[in-house]
């Protein structure tokens, strides 16, 4: 009997901008710490096995960071704090009810295309 997958993945952006740079960066000062504390949340609620947490770079959507991508569901959720977090593991992770209201607006996360049709967009 092998390692089960976990139910879920947890991308957690952490881009940070160098300083004065004009883009938004998810990690700052203040923004840091919210991988750990995610982990620690998860480690909290005995899930870690179940629920995996990475460390991602860039996700190209710095306006609305610091952001957090969870699958199954390709649900972006975004402006992450600490509470937003403990309410989503509560109630998107552990509950199974994506947490609408932190969720990435619609004119900033269309639908996805292939790599076939963004073949075409491109003119190859």
């Amino acid at each position: 009997m092998g390692i089960p997958q976990p139910a879920f993945y947890i991308f957690k952006c952490e881009q940070s901008a160098p300083p004065g740079m004009p883009k938004p960066s998810c990690v700052t000062p203040q923004t840091q710490d919210l991988f750990q504390y995610l982990a620690q949340k998860i480690m909290q609620e005995g899930i870690m096995g179940t629920v995996q947490p990475i460390r991602t770079s860039c996700m190209n959507r710095c306006s609305s960071g610091p952001i957090m991508l969870v699958e199954p569901g390709h649900t972006m959720y975004t402006a992450l704090t600490k509470e937003k977090i403990d309410r989503i593991i509560q109630e998107h992770i552990i509950g199974g009810n994506v947490v609408s209201e932190y969720v990435i607006e619609d004119e900033l996360w269309d639908e996805a295309i292939s790599p076939a049709e963004m073949q075409k967009q491109m003119g190859r």
